[in-house]
């Protein structure tokens, strides 16, 4: 009878995901044994946070634990950075993180109802350095953020937010309005929302692939309006199979966690939901070639 010998490495990684997805519970264990995949890929993109996660925390307790989770990028919502800060204050915020030894990539989500909304958005972003707005723009203001974005080269990612959402509930609807504006405004792929409203995240981002500037990752308990949010790993997204698209389209922006339950205390949640993808990129992108896996007798 032939046996097969699997590589110490291979083995404590497996057992690694195996832990990780008896703590999440039974759908992230069935996930977890889909992960598996014969070839190395290479991962362009990187992990952040969105930090309404943390909305209840100040800013010093936030870099905190977007730091004890072993995040470094972090997109800020207004509770840690208001829209109406000073220059000065900004300067400080941006410095603060710097010290940190986090990256400050993008803020949002930011409402643009109005024309002065728009101005100083794209002010407050070019002031704090920032690569990447997350927002919802009127959709008669659209035209006013195209010439903002080639302005200020400052990209424009739309956030959709589910069936409830009258404007923007999916990644299409959002895709309608600008698939014919300039390529810097595209899309936040909330995929909590996206899943709600019943579409597979998966297929969105693929769909969509050109105009996916960011990403809020998150899982929820259903594919219904109802559905609300969870640990990554004990809901119904298939988050292996999403981060195995992201590699296909060569994405290459931040995945936010944006971890909406439990705002008193979310860390523990947090740090699993991190756990969970960084355990299913380590095992998609870093096994070795089958050859390596198995070794014959």
């Amino acid at each position: 009878m032939t046996t097969r010998k699997q590589t110490r490495r291979h083995f404590l990684r497996l057992a690694g995901a195996g832990s990780a997805a008896s703590l999440a519970g039974a759908t992230a264990a069935a996930q977890l044994r889909t992960i598996y995949t014969p070839r190395t890929a290479k991962r362009r993109f990187e992990l952040g946070l969105a930090s309404y996660t943390l909305r209840k925390f100040k800013l010093d307790e936030t870099l905190t634990m977007t730091k004890r989770v072993g995040l470094k990028y972090i997109c800020f919502k207004s509770f840690h950075l208001p829209l109406d800060s000073a220059t000065e204050q900004i300067s400080d915020v941006v410095k603060k993180v710097k010290d940190a030894g986090l990256t400050l990539y993008g803020g949002g989500v930011i409402s643009m109802k109005k024309e002065p909304d728009v101005h100083r958005a794209f002010e407050y972003a070019k002031a704090a350095g920032m690569k990447v707005i997350v927002a919802v723009p009127a959709p008669d203001l659209l035209p006013l953020v195209e010439k903002k974005v080639r302005q200020y080269d400052i990209k424009v990612a739309i956030h959709n937010h589910g069936p409830t959402d009258k404007l923007y509930p999916t990644p299409a609807a959002a895709y309608e309005r600008i698939k014919n504006l300039d390529k810097r405004i595209g899309i936040c792929n909330d995929i909590g929302h996206t899943q709600r409203a019943g579409v597979d995240p998966s297929v969105s981002a693929e769909n969509y692939a050109d105009r996916l500037l960011d990403i809020h990752i998150k899982d929820v308990s259903s594919a219904t309006a109802g559905g609300h949010g969870v640990e990554i790993g004990r809901g119904i997204i298939d988050i292996p199979k999403f981060l195995r698209t992201l590699l296909k389209i060569k994405y290459s922006g931040i995945v936010s966690f944006e971890y909406e339950k439990d705002a008193d205390d979310p860390l523990a949640g947090l740090a699993e939901s991190v756990g969970y993808a960084k355990g299913a990129l380590a095992a998609i992108t870093r096994q070795p070639a089958a050859k390596d896996v198995f070794l014959a007798p």
